[in-house]
């Protein structure tokens, strides 16, 4: 089977790439899913933090914020093959 770039940049099946977004979406777009994204959004994405903030810390709040974003694409990803 062919390979190509997932949604996330790794390669992987078409087939493989749609599923797994179509899972995520799956748990997220319950209610108790939409709140815990609601969640992990306010501590990631909407978190500011000042000019006191270490190196360490700013990396590893990145990494946070890179695996809600990328949560949000495959979400994203799911819908638009619904259509």
């Amino acid at each position: 089977m062919p390979q190509h770039l997932g949604v996330d940049g790794y390669p992987r099946s078409k087939e493989k790439d749609e599923q797994i977004s179509k899972v995520i979406e799956s748990v997220f777009k319950t209610p108790n899913g939409m709140e815990m994204l609601k969640y992990i959004k306010s501590i990631t994405i909407e978190a500011i933090s000042g000019a006191n903030i270490s190196d360490a810390e700013l990396r590893h709040l990145e990494g946070q914020r890179y695996l809600v974003a990328l949560l949000v694409k495959r979400i994203n990803h799911a819908m638009r093959l619904k259509q």
